[in-house]
């Protein structure tokens, strides 16, 4: 009797602790247990915007992040940088988990980047979103994100804001599954972006060598190479990731690509100073830096 009831007690305990596992992975997305404070006086505020899309045949939203001093210049014209979020994320992401206003207002009021227009684009495909997978960025039997955010979008932008038109004023970055994305899209529209940027990404995907950085670069013009300007970081945790960032970096290096590469402290996960939103919120500050050093070098050419 008492151990059919050590028994019951046992499973039921199991049941509650997977509905708990369930519904903090699948419905809340995994949050982090300590995200990075986010502060309210920086005068950047973000909104939602969304647009039809004929590359996915649906209506499709993203964010937009304008420089404080916008309405104010109303002739003067900015720099654009995209950010692509990882998996289970959404256009929101980058506000909602990465505080990304306090780094613009950081990085702005010191100088390190020039007032820029930042766009969040939603990267899911015909999916959704999921824990169990990574959003598709490349034009696939899900959709053509490819198409979504490396053409259609950059024209959409175009159209409603003053943007730079040059690619030495364009660039494309993001983290985890977003890094990936960065630079499987932007290699094949360096019309439209010529700075990327990665932070714990990979460089090779298992739907083949066609979406794999790692090979597209290498196929490149030597003309096109020396447009390119990248940023990779990786964390010491991400053991694979970092590996495979490394491989990258090396490659670009034999290529004579312009690049940085650094390994940090941290990685993904739900808590710690150097994990994860903790962890690209703090090297966010270091992508952008360098992007906001590129379009300072292209303001004096």
């Amino acid at each position: 009797m008492k151990i059919s009831k050590i028994f019951i007690y046992i499973v039921g305990a199991i049941a509650i602790l997977t509905t708990v596992g369930y519904y903090y992975v699948f419905i809340l997305g995994a949050p982090q247990l300590d995200p990075p404070t986010e502060e309210a006086n920086t005068k950047l505020k973000f909104q939602l915007e969304t647009f039809n899309s004929q590359a996915m045949g649906t209506v499709r939203n993203y964010g937009v992040i304008l420089p404080p001093e916008y309405k104010k210049y109303p002739q003067k014209r900015y720099p654009v940088i995209f950010l692509l979020h990882g998996g289970h994320d959404d256009a929101r992401a980058y506000v909602d988990k990465y505080a990304i206003l306090n780094i613009l207002d950081e990085l702005y009021q010191s100088g390190k980047l020039p007032p820029s227009i930042i766009i969040t684009p939603d990267g899911n495909d015909h999916r959704g979103s999921s824990p169990l997978y990574d959003p598709e960025y490349f034009d696939g039997n899900n959709g053509k994100v490819g198409t979504l955010i490396g053409s259609e979008l950059v024209t959409l932008v175009k159209s409603r804001y003053r943007t730079l038109e040059s690619p030495q004023f364009w660039a494309l970055g993001g983290i985890s599954s977003g890094g990936w994305g960065a630079l499987n899209i932007g290699l094949r529209y360096l019309d439209n972006f010529n700075i990327f940027f990665s932070h714990s990404g990979y460089f090779t995907d298992n739907s083949g060598v066609q979406n794999s950085p790692q090979q597209i670069v290498q196929q490149l013009s030597s003309a096109d190479q020396k447009r390119i300007r990248v940023y990779l970081d990786a964390g010491l945790n991400d053991t694979n990731l970092l590996a495979s960032t490394k491989t990258f970096h090396q490659t670009l290096n034999k290529l004579g690509i312009a690049n940085v590469f650094y390994a940090f402290p941290g990685g993904h996960g739900l808590s710690g100073e150097n994990i994860g939103w903790n962890y690209f919120h703090k090297h966010l500050k270091d992508s952008l830096s360098y992007v906001g050093e590129q379009f300072k070098n292209s303001q004096k050419q």
